[in-house]
This record gives C-alpha cells, structure tokens and sequence, in this order.
C-alpha cells in the first residue's frame, strides 16, 4: 500500500485534521495534503487545519462547527454563542447575526474557517453548555455592542433575570460575568441573599 493510500485510509467523511495529526499516517504529509486537495478529497479550512467533506444527496457538506473549532483550538474547552440565542430569552432583542462567538481559553480574534466567521474570545473559564443563565450574562455583558434598543432590552433582561434560578444566575455571574453584568445583577442577586 502507497503512503497516499494510507494515509487516505484513515480519513473520515465530517472530520477535521490538523497539519500534525495527518503527519502521522504520511511521510510527505505537505506533498499528500495537496494531492488530496487537489482530487477533492480534503478541504483547507485554516493554515494546518483540513476538513474531508461529507458526502450528501445535495452533495458535498461541510464537517460539524463544533469540529472545525475544536481542531483550529485543538482544545475541546469552548462553548459557542450565536447572539441570534437572546431573541429566544424573551427581552426584545430581535436582530439577526450570522457571526458566531467561541469562548475559548486559548484564541482571540475574528477568523474565517470553512466558509464560517467566528469571533474567538478568550476567558479564564468557559461553561459546558449553555445556559439561559449564562447567555442572560453574556447578552448583559454585549448589551452596548448590539444593535438593539438597550431602554426597551435593559428593563426585559432584568426582569427576565428576577424570574431565573438565582442560584444558577449567581454561579453564571461569578464564573463568566464580567464587573458590568455583575453591577446590574447585584441588586436581584442581593435581595435573595437578605
């Protein structure tokens, strides 16, 4: 068996690959790499980040998202945001956004992978899943950057917040809150506290 053909072997349709990880299976990985681009069989999402396309009856379809982010962090720590989430919390937002946020502990930036525009923020923790707690945060913590009303969202947010856990509402502020969505959730989390 050919190296190509090795390496070709261990290829799964919807799977992302870093640069080292083909490595592995080849001994000219950068000359393998461009002959399987070139036939279609792998996709450069990122400078050593490569996708192999799914086969579907519409034709070929990109790996998940959650697997494109995972192989450009090569970390498996982040939780992705799409703002277009606070219009499921209730409090008037209504905008539409077609960039997702990757709260992450390792990138920061704007990067394009795979035909997707991602916004990498680095915090020092970042949350399993997530949360209408933690999203309620998020969207206070964002408020001034979104093109929303803010009087009209403010006021709902907070009142949305009153209804929450505020057990919950409390681990979310203190664990990805930041000091603006602490401040305006202090006084709903100290009327429970008293």
């Amino acid at each position: 068996m050919s190296a190509l053909a090795e390496l070709r072997r261990h290829l799964r349709p919807g799977q992302v690959y870093r640069r080292k990880d083909l490595a592995r299976w080849s001994n000219a990985v950068d000359r393998h790499v461009r002959e399987l681009m070139d036939n279609g069989r792998l996709e450069k999402i990122a400078t050593g980040v490569y996708m192999v396309p799914r086969e579907t009856r519409f034709g070929k379809a990109p790996a998940k998202v959650e697997k494109v982010v995972e192989a450009f962090l090569g970390d498996d720590r982040f939780v992705l945001v799409s703002r277009n989430a606070y219009n499921e919390l209730g409090v008037g937002t209504t905008q539409l956004y077609n960039e997702t946020v990757v709260y992450n502990r390792k990138r920061h930036g704007r990067f394009r992978l795979g035909g997707w525009t991602f916004d990498f923020r680095m915090r020092a923790s970042v949350p399993k899943t997530l949360t209408q707690e933690v999203l309620l945060v998020d969207l206070l913590h964002n408020l001034d950057r979104l093109p929303e009303d803010r009087t009209k969202v403010l006021p709902s947010a907070l009142a949305r917040a009153r209804q929450m856990d505020r057990t919950r509402l409390s681990r979310a502020v203190h664990d990805y809150g930041s000091a603006r969505a602490e401040r305006l959730l202090a006084p709903i989390l100290e009327s429970v506290a008293h």
